[in-house]
């Protein structure tokens, strides 16, 4: 009798984690859609310049990465380095104090977007299909800028007032 209750013990506990692991191989990445194909087939952008007097932070500062809601793809580039825009993507380049390079975000979903700790300088590329513009909105959300619906070519702008932006 105790050898039963010890078999259906480790067999609970095998089928708990089967059903575990299933659970997370089934939920995938939790982030707004990321493109599929267009982003091997995207235009090629160069990082802009590190920020004057930009460096990664020193552990004794309190730095905070830039942040957006709903969560996109994303990626780090050295200045001057180089990255992919896909096809149908606004992508934009704002300075991480805390890795010392540049956080690409890769908005591709038509959605409003709020952005948290995008800070000074930085730049966007247009890469969306069809020629949409996007804006830029303040914290009041008063519109401080539309894009130019251009292919991709890159924009230098600076991030201090931008609290939102709907790529579409």
């Amino acid at each position: 009798m105790h050898t039963a209750r010890a078999q259906r013990s480790v067999l609970g506990v095998l089928g708990a984690l089967i059903l575990a692991l299933a659970a997370v191989f089934a939920a995938g990445p939790a982030q707004a859609s990321a493109p599929s194909a267009g982003a091997a087939s995207g235009h090629r952008q160069i990082a802009p310049p590190a920020p004057q007097g930009a460096q990664a932070a020193d552990a004794s500062i309190a730095a905070v990465s830039p942040g957006i809601s709903p969560a996109v793809r994303t990626e780090h580039v050295a200045s001057g380095g180089s990255f992919s825009c896909g096809d149908g993507n606004f992508c934009t380049a704002v300075w991480d104090p805390t890795t010392g390079d540049w956080k690409i975000f890769f908005l591709y979903e038509c959605l409003r977007y709020s952005v948290s700790n995008w800070l000074g300088e930085g730049a966007y590329y247009n890469q969306q299909t069809g020629n949409p513009t996007a804006t830029f909105y303040g914290q009041s959300g008063n519109v401080l800028h539309t894009s130019q619906p251009d292919g991709g070519i890159g924009w230098d702008y600076n991030w201090d007032a931008v609290w939102s932006i709907r790529n579409c």
